[in-house]
């Protein structure tokens, strides 16, 4: 493992501490809990709150979001494990200020069972708190609801902060969420594991010549294992895949995120977006927004993935909308 660390035990909250510290001017963590990063922009006219969170491991997912009219907190868990409860309850408590609270996370069990149990907390004192899980990853399920959430979940964040900074009530956020999800679309690759703070050891084996097309951030297994193609070849890939799901047709608008898994060059990664624009082009979609770098990782695992977020009106603005949190600015 080549990773710049001290104790594997302690890289959460040594990572935690050295954001903070980064960035005073945006962040602090909560006095009741440590794993609970709290906007020092909190608005000075009440709205809904909105509570982002995970396992670490996959920065600037979820911390990197946290700052001025983006996420109000985040909630950290170990690395690729998702929060205790308790940290859910707390960043409830954080940050409500009494138009109630929407939990933003992807859909994995750990992150559903625990952020339940949060809310369930926080609703026993009084606190409403409302959820959208964010299943963009198109392999991972033929159903929407059961779908992974990756890159698409800083998209989806994007839209609720928006509605949320226009004064909208907690159901109308919640739906600007859910609408935003269910245009997000995403598939990604993977050239090599990550490695695990711990042990050292790489989460899965793939050969140095291999990659696999549709795996997960946490190393769930794709769609198939091949030898490594050329840049186009990968991302005509991944598109044929998301074409079909996401049924583009001619003349509509989208935005495109392309995402480094943590140590996919930018380099690799404009010449990814560069193959996006030209098949859309020739395709006949306009692309009203682009997003390139690293925006949801898995440490140091060699890979990227594509999303496409079919817009309209309302989505466009929402994605243009200003934003101030270290790692979103715009």
């Amino acid at each position: 493992m080549k990773r710049l660390i001290n104790d594997g035990y302690d890289v959460v909250e040594e990572m935690l501490d050295g954001y903070v510290k980064a960035h005073p001017e945006d962040v602090r963590l909560s006095d009741e809990n440590e794993r609970v990063v709290i906007s020092k922009h909190l608005s000075p006219t009440p709205k809904v709150g909105l509570v982002f969170g995970g396992g670490s491991g996959h920065e600037p997912l979820f911390l990197g979001y946290v700052g001025k009219g983006v996420a109000d907190a985040a909630v950290i868990g170990n690395v690729n494990t998702s929060p205790d409860p308790v940290t859910c309850y707390q960043a409830v408590k954080e940050v409500d200020q009494g138009k109630g609270v929407l939990f933003l996370y992807g859909n994995y069990q750990g992150d559903v069972i625990n952020f339940d149990m949060g809310a369930e907390m926080a609703a026993d004192e009084g606190h409403r708190v409302e959820t959208v899980l964010i299943t963009d990853d198109v392999y991972s399920s033929t159903v929407r609801e059961e779908r992974r959430g990756v890159a698409g979940d800083v998209i989806v964040l994007m839209a609720a902060a928006a509605a949320a900074n226009a004064g909208k009530d907690l159901d109308e956020v919640k739906a600007a969420a859910a609408h935003a999800n269910d245009n997000t679309y995403s598939l990604g690759v993977a050239l090599s594991s990550s490695t695990l703070p711990v042990t050292g050891n790489k989460i899965f084996e793939i050969g140095e010549d291999e990659m696999e097309v549709g795996m997960g951030i946490h190393g769930e297994p794709g769609i198939i294992r091949k030898k490594i193609e050329p840049a186009d070849q990968v991302v005509d890939e991944i598109l044929s895949h998301i074409f079909p799901d996401m049924d583009l047709k001619a003349g509509e608008e989208v935005a495109v995120l392309i995402n480094g898994l943590g140590a996919l060059p930018l380099m690799d990664q404009y010449i990814m977006y560069r193959r996006v624009h030209d098949v859309l082009t020739e395709k006949g979609v306009k692309i009203a927004k682009s997003m390139v770098g690293d925006y949801a990782t898995s440490m140091d695992m060699i890979g990227g993935s594509v999303t496409l977020v079919r817009l309209d009106e309302t989505l466009k603005e929402q994605l243009n909308a200003p934003f101030a949190a270290p790692y979103l600015k715009q």
